[in-house]
This record gives C-alpha cells, structure tokens and sequence, in this order.
C-alpha cells in the first residue's frame, strides 16, 4: 500500500530525530569513557566538536524551512439591520412564495432545532420578499463582507496593501470573473507582483488550504515576499434554493454571513508596533476525494425541477466517520503529548491481549486517543450544535472545549471556513488564551476533505491586554480591539 506525504513526512522527521539522538549518546559515551580512562585532554574535544557540529545540524534543517507566524486577524460582525431572527426568518420563508407547507415545515423545525440563536445575519438580498438572489445582488454582498473586514485588518496591524505580497480568497459557493481575489487586489491596489489565489467549491474547510497555500508561497520566496493574507467568506445570496427537496434545504437553515481575514508572516523582525500573535505548529490535509462516495456525500446539482441547490447525501456521515479517522492518524503522531501516545499504545495492547485470551473478536478499533490533550483550545465545524457535540465527543473532547463552536453557531451560524476564526476570536474574547497554549482548527469540506491547522500562541496573554483593554501601544484598546464581533455580547456567553 502506498503512504501518503505526510506519513513519509513524518516518518522522515521521526528517523532523523532519533539519528541525532542515537549520535547524542554515542557521544557523550564517548566523553565519558575518554573521562574514565584519563586520556589526554584534547581527545575531550572530539566528542564536544561532535555534539557542536549535530547541533547546528538540527539548528540549520529546522530553520531551513521557514517559520510562519500570524500577525492577527479580524472577523467582521454585519451591521444591525441585516439580523435575522428565527421568528423572521420563518415568516419571510411564508410570505415568500417560493415553498409548499412541506418544505416550511421542515425549515422551521430544522432552524430551531440546530441550535441557532436570533442575532445571526442575512445578506440584503435575502431580506427581501422573495430573495433577490441575482448575481448583481452576490457581487454587493462580497464588496459589504470584504472591504470593511480588511479595513480593519490593515489598521490593527499597520501593514500596508502595496506590502501584501500573497492574497489567498477562498469562497465555496461564489465564483465570479473577475475573481474575488481580484476585486480586492483592484479595490486596495495592491503591487503589480501581488500573486492572488481565489479557491471556490472547497467547502468549510478552504481556510486551512488557504493557509497552506500562503505558506508554500511565504517558505518559497522568503526574500521577496513578506507577507500573505488569506481571506475566508461564504457569499450566500447565490446558495439559496428555492425548491421542495430537503436535503437542498439545510443550507437555507445553518448558513448566515460572516467572513474571515488572517495576515500570515515569514518574518521575525517584525516591527514593534505589529507583534505576531501565533505562530504555525502543523498542517496537515488529508481527503477521500478518490472515494465515489465520499466525492458525492456533498453535490450541488439541480433537482427534479430544475433548481440548484446543495444536496446533503444521506451516507455523509459515514464518509465522514472515514476520512476523520485516516486524517487523526496523520495529525495525532505529531501533535499528541507522549504521554497520550504512550496510554493509548498501552490500552490497544491491553485489549488484543485480552481479546486474545478471551478468544473473541478484536474491538480494539473502538479505542480512540485522548485528542483533547492535543491543544488547549480547539475550533470545529460549526455544521450545527448536534453534530458539533457528536464530532467533539468522538475525539474526546468535553462540554468546555467544544463552547467556542457551539457558541458561535448560536451567534453566527454556520460561516463556512470563517467560522473557525470567530471561534479563536470567541476564545480570545474570554481571555482564555495563553501565551504557550496551542489552538487547533479543524475543518471539514466537500470531497470529502479534512483540515487541521495547530497554532501555538506566542503574543501576550489576551488577559494582559485586549481584555484588559491595554492596547499594545500602551493605550487603550477599545478604539480597535473592541471592534471584534464578540467583545459586546461575550458577557452573555455561553448561553
């Protein structure tokens, strides 16, 4: 069987750490026998230029791929008048005209029983009766989600547009020509060189490819670029379906606006003024795109009508069950401590040596590690409350670090990839983050795909300054920090 990059990957770095132990001991045995045997001083030197010469080895590959560090990133909250309740959005799908009793029905019960809450936001187009889901309608809704949310993120960090060097847009169901990409590159006027990605049909997962898209850019090119921003949105005036089959319905139900933008850095001597607050641990990417199955889990297609919608298929959650496992393969020997490496090892034994006495049949494939030890805090698809409890449970995961999903499906609904952003800034917003503390994004999209990025905190504690309301000059922070979408409504959280 084949292994894939990221098990070779792994494998590479594993053998190679254990060589540079291996001549580690070697050496200082070597030391020590020189030391026993009273020979003469200089021979001292052999072994001590040896363990000199394998550190700056491991010194020289481990910064031989550059270090990529988050900036900051800001997550745009709409504007009042775009807040639709549950009671108005059940009405508007009434007086629409566009559903039978049916499909009313199922959308009522289906909103309320996800867990969402009233404050979550529609795009104008949305609002009217009947939505007016034209393409003129969608360019607008992307100009009202992107421009003011990248505002924002050039004057908390300082950068300027022309120093942008990698622009990463990623939108699953929007794909105009020009590209979003390019509207924003035009819109900032950004530098002539600047390289500009736009990812579409990725589903809520194309934040972390998105990031990993800068990345590659950022370690190839660390003379000549600086910086890269990836920008995740969902534009939703072109997703609503207008027909009576209800697995195209659940879009109307979980989907509400947002939208995401993160300034990544392969820089250390970042000015003062404009402190990394991350830094990037691991990605790993992982899909069953190969599967018919999984390829087909989620499809936008017509229906026997002739509308387009998205269609949720029924044996998704299957395929999702398979792509989860393969893909926490991958990711937990990289990022679980030893200890839970080391626990499960032992309870997987333990259980084929039991099964084996017993002479029945290995249930061992039901163990699973411990993956909340993996990082301090944790972002999730926000597909909906059950689910999200039912993903978290299953990698082991408590009420606690499944809050910042659960919650902020309830504030904002499901944003596509933005989401695991407004969930980091959920987590900020309390304060809760530490510098050290690792945060783990996982996202999952069509294909089926599977995302995770690990960040590990290396900015000052929120406590000490955002929350605090100290800016990083100093001063206060309410004229910019405030500005994020959970810093007047975290105080009512969790609900």
């Amino acid at each position: 069987m084949a292994i894939s990059s990221a098990h070779q990957d792994y494998l590479l770095g594993a053998l190679h750490r254990v060589l540079s132990l291996i001549t580690l001991l070697v050496c200082l045995l070597t030391e020590i026998s020189i030391f026993t045997s009273r020979r003469h001083a200089a021979t001292y030197l052999v072994p001590l230029c040896s363990i000199l010469l394998l550190y700056g080895h491991s010194r020289r590959t481990s910064t031989t791929t550059s270090t990529i560090n988050m900036v900051d990133f800001t997550c745009l909250k709409p504007p009042p008048r775009l807040r639709t309740p549950i009671p108005k959005f059940i009405e508007h799908i009434k007086l629409g005209g566009c559903f039978d009793d049916d499909a009313i029905e199922f959308m009522s019960k289906a909103v309320v029983a996800s867990g969402m809450g009233d404050e979550t936001y529609f795009p104008p187009s949305l609002h009217l009766i009947p939505p007016d889901a034209t393409h003129a309608n969608a360019v607008d809704e992307a100009r009202t989600l992107l421009f003011p949310m990248l505002d924002e993120l050039f004057a908390k960090t300082g950068v300027s547009p022309s120093a942008v060097g990698v622009l990463v847009v990623n939108c699953s169901g929007f794909c105009p020509s020009p590209s979003l990409a390019t509207m924003v590159a035009n819109h900032y006027r950004m530098a002539s060189d600047v390289r500009t990605f736009n990812l579409s049909g990725m589903g809520c997962s194309a934040g972390v490819v998105g990031v990993d898209v800068a990345r590659n850019i950022l370690v190839t090119h660390p003379t000549t670029i600086s910086y890269a921003i990836v920008v995740s949105t969902e534009v939703i005036t072109v997703g609503w379906y207008n027909g009576r089959d209800h697995s195209k319905l659940l879009l109307n139900c979980t989907f509400r606006n947002g939208c995401s933008a993160v300034l990544l850095t392969n820089r250390s001597d970042v000015a003062a003024s404009t402190p990394s607050r991350y830094r990037l641990l691991r990605l790993v990417r992982t899909n069953l795109i190969a599967n018919d199955e999984s390829y087909r889990s989620g499809y936008r297609e017509e229906d026997d009508e002739g509308i387009t919608g998205f269609n949720v298929g029924r044996r998704v959650g299957g395929a999702f069950e398979e792509v989860l496992r393969a893909h926490l393969v991958t990711l937990g020997v990289s990022v679980l401590p030893w200890r839970e490496k080391l626990r499960f090892a032992a309870a997987f034994l333990l259980s084929l040596l039991n099964n084996f006495r017993s002479g029945g049949g290995s249930n061992s494939s039901n163990l699973v590690p411990n993956f909340g030890a993996a990082a301090e805090h944790f972002c999730l698809p926000t597909t909906w409350t059950p689910m999200i409890r039912r993903l978290g449970r299953g990698i082991g995961l408590g009420e606690e670090q499944m809050e910042a999903a659960i919650m902020t499906y309830h504030r904002f609904g499901n944003q596509s990839a933005a989401s695991l952003w407004y969930q980091l800034a959920y987590h900020e917003a309390k304060g809760v983050v530490r510098k050290r503390d690792k945060v783990w994004q996982l996202g999952v999209g069509t294909g089926l795909k599977v995302n995770s990025v690990v960040w590990e905190r290396v900015g000052a504690d929120d406590v000490e300054d955002d929350v605090a309301g100290v800016g990083r000059d100093g001063k206060s922070a309410r004229s910019v920090e405030r500005r994020g979408p959970w810093m007047d409504c975290i105080h009512r959280y969790p609900v």
